[in-house]
């Protein structure tokens, strides 16, 4: 594989729990969970959410070896997989990572998504050759990228993920309560969960699903309110965090209002987005 040191990261999801189309989110934009990062002829995807759909149509035809790293298997991190089109391109490899259930292999849990009443074509008859690794709190090499998974405060099995390459650090956490995760949020890394997935990483991904009065209402569910995220953010001291998973009811100006709200009064020693359909960035 050609190595250029450089990544090339696109968004091609950023909503969370289920696709939300309409006007009023077209700025933002309504597919799910699904980030590609690019180095040369490497092609890693985070999460096959309903925007892995739009990617698989864009990569070149004869491409020859994808990996798709799993979060979780939630639904809305796994719904577009099966219109991803390289699955059907018996000249194509696919390597797909992410964590076992606590009481089955994920090739099991796959299975069950790649059959009826969920998807009329089965795993088995997929014409890509498919291989499956299970990952925990894992280090491992794809081409020239050193990736580290670790599991995560959010129900399930479910890791975030950091991928390294030449000094630039991404990392992916779209489904996360960090202040589950230690005693003393967000004042202590000890103990705090993703804390060494993003440490000093370049560009964060990061849920914020929530306002902070919504996330009252909602602890224990695995989400983040905007405002904890900025605080993970701090404390793990990343240069630029882009905020992910947003909840499929808010508007684009409501992601505004509420970003808006929670930055007021706080100086913030990192770059701040809002996850946005289709935006690339580029690290070296």
């Amino acid at each position: 594989m050609e190595n250029t040191g450089k990544m090339k990261i696109t968004i091609w999801g950023c909503r969370g729990s289920m696709p939300t189309p309409g006007i009023e989110k077209n700025k933002y934009g309504g597919n799910t969970s699904c980030v590609q990062i690019e180095n040369g002829n490497s092609c890693l995807i985070f999460d096959g959410g309903s925007g892995i759909q739009e990617l698989g149509i864009t990569l070149h035809p004869d491409i020859r070896e994808v990996n798709i790293l799993l979060t979780h298997l939630h639904i809305d991190h796994i719904m577009g997989l099966g219109y991803f089109q390289p699955f059907y391109n018996p000249n194509c490899t696919i390597n797909i990572w992410g964590p076992s259930g606590s009481s089955e292999t994920l090739i099991n849990r796959l299975r069950r998504y790649f059959s009826p009443p969920f998807f009329p074509v089965r795993f088995k008859e997929l014409s890509a050759k498919i291989n499956i690794y299970e990952i925990d709190n894992s280090t491992f090499n794809i081409d020239d990228f050193t990736i580290t998974s670790e599991y995560l405060c959010h129900p399930g099995a479910t890791v975030g993920y950091r991928c390294e390459l030449g000094g630039s650090v991404v990392s992916f956490m779209p489904d996360h309560e960090p202040s589950l995760g230690s005693s003393d949020f967000p004042n202590l890394t000890e103990w705090c969960s993703g804390y060494n997935i993003a440490k000093e990483a370049d560009l964060l991904f990061h849920d914020g699903q929530y306002s902070t009065e919504e996330y009252e209402r909602r602890v224990g569910w695995g989400h983040c309110s905007v405002s904890d995220a900025i605080d993970f953010a701090t404390l793990s001291k990343v240069k630029k965090m882009v905020l992910f998973h947003h909840d499929p009811a808010h508007t684009d100006i409501q992601l505004e209002r509420m970003v808006d709200k929670s930055i007021q009064n706080k100086n913030i020693g990192f770059d701040l987005s809002i996850g946005k359909e289709n935006d690339v960035f580029h690290l070296q």
